[in-house]
């Protein structure tokens, strides 16, 4: 069978076309992959439930007996050891769980508002 000389290069022509087009749609256009997708709504689930249990931490905090001096410590330590200083204080463990939640202890320093007087 012989093939018409016209239709090779339309050939060449569709694959560079496709490869331009899949490298443009990943690399600007938005386009992600299913592996990428997963990753980015596990990421926003995680995001999201941190967000809905701040309110369990900040109520831990209100009805703690010894708040206040809690508090001090939180406050007396480093920025960046305040997460553990939270951590030891109970309030970022969730009901039901044995652990204090990092992310949430995080979160918890960031709406405790240490630094306001």
């Amino acid at each position: 069978m012989n093939i018409p000389v016209w239709l090779k290069p339309g050939i060449y022509g569709a694959v560079v076309g496709a490869i331009v087009v899949g490298v443009v749609g990943f690399s600007w256009g938005g386009w992600v992959t299913g592996g990428g997708a997963n990753k980015m709504a596990t990421e926003m689930a995680h995001d999201d439930v941190i967000a809905a249990l701040v309110p369990v931490c900040l109520d831990n905090s209100r009805t703690d007996i010894d708040r206040v001096e809690k508090l001090a410590a939180i406050k007396s330590a480093s920025t960046y050891k305040r997460r553990d200083a939270v951590m030891e204080t109970g309030w970022a463990t969730v009901p039901g769980s044995e652990k204090p939640n990092r992310d949430l202890a995080q979160a918890c320093v960031s709406v405790l508002e240490l630094d306001a007087s």
